[in-house]
């Protein structure tokens, strides 16, 4: 498994993900070093789909932890099953165990409730599992550093059982999108790669791959308005997923090609802000699908001429900030 980094982008690209060599060169890095992946960029590039892609790509079972704020050992971790610790007391007491007996095995493995950190651990695959430990920068302080010993030692110690260590070292993807600074002890356990916005030529062959009955020129024309778009003052700039799901709606719309109305139609899938779509209809709309039409909308000239046509506002986006 993953003897190149070329090997690598293949098993992507069979997954329907266009891996460029610095994200093929991380995850080749992961696999041989066991070391996790920490992946930040901007939303909707891509960050989560890479522990999607790598499972079904090594064929090892995908186990998510959502973060968020409050996140803790008992939701991440595990739990005792207090509901059938309790039964068990009861059972004891029924049979006329001694009393001194009497609940002596509850806190073992039997009573435990597997929570993702746990489970990954335990995962005995022939394949390693994939952890995908997502948003992290949602969580407190205190999460990353309970983090530590497992992304150190992929062991986690609980008081009442003692040390569980890996029997597989899982793959680890740790994603972040930046709301927030990961501490550097974190960070150094990890293989780190930004991911950013996708060139042009990058976006069509993603767009082109995921969404394979879309029409040629459709295609290159929402790739080229989204490379433009990007350069604008907005508070949330749309990423691949808002292309791909732009690209879906054309689709179902029976859309060859852009025009002014279709696209002001569809600024809900573009983006997800009142004040980002009353902006991109201020613009010039029809002077944009214009200039994305070209041939050279694409390069920095015509990305200048585009985005001049944009009203940017420099104190939006430190007001909504």
């Amino acid at each position: 498994m993953f003897q190149s980094i070329e090997e690598v982008q293949h098993a992507f690209a069979k997954q329907n993900y266009i891996a460029d060599r610095a994200l093929a060169t991380t995850v080749y890095l992961a696999h041989h070093l066991n070391k996790p992946i920490f992946l930040e960029g901007e939303p909707g590039v891509g960050k989560t789909e890479v522990a999607k892609v790598l499972s079904g790509a090594t064929g090892g079972k995908l186990i998510r932890l959502q973060c968020y704020e409050g996140l803790d050992v008992n939701q991440s971790l595990y739990e005792w099953n207090y509901t059938k610790q309790i039964l068990q007391l009861r059972i004891d007491e029924a049979r006329g165990i001694d009393k001194e007996q009497i609940g002596s095995e509850i806190f073992s493995e039997e009573f435990l409730l597997k929570r993702p950190l746990l489970e990954a651990i335990q995962s005995d695959g022939e394949v390693p599992a994939v952890l995908l430990i997502d948003e992290v920068d949602r969580s407190d302080s205190e999460f990353e550093a309970f983090l530590l010993e497992i992304l150190s030692d992929f062991q986690i110690t609980i008081p009442e059982i003692g040390t569980i260590r890996a029997k597989h070292i899982p793959y680890v993807v740790l994603t972040s999108n930046r709301t927030r600074e990961i501490h550097e002890a974190l960070k150094r356990r990890c293989l780190y790669q930004w991911i950013d916005y996708p060139t042009v030529e990058k976006e069509l062959s993603i767009v082109k791959t995921k969404l394979p009955d879309i029409n040629e020129a459709l295609a290159q024309q929402l790739c080229n308005l989204m490379q433009i778009l990007r350069k604008g003052d907005y508070y949330k700039k749309p990423g691949v997923a808002e292309t791909l799901d732009w690209g879906v709606a054309l689709i179902a719309l029976g859309r060859e090609g852009l025009d002014a109305a279709v696209v002001e139609e569809t600024l809900g899938c573009i983006f997800k802000y009142q004040d980002d779509i009353q902006r991109a209809r201020e613009a010039d709309l029809q002077e944009l699908v214009s200039i994305a039409q070209r041939p050279s909308a694409t390069t920095e000239d015509g990305k200048a001429e585009l985005t001049g046509h944009i009203r940017a506002d420099s104190t939006f986006v430190s007001e909504r900030n």
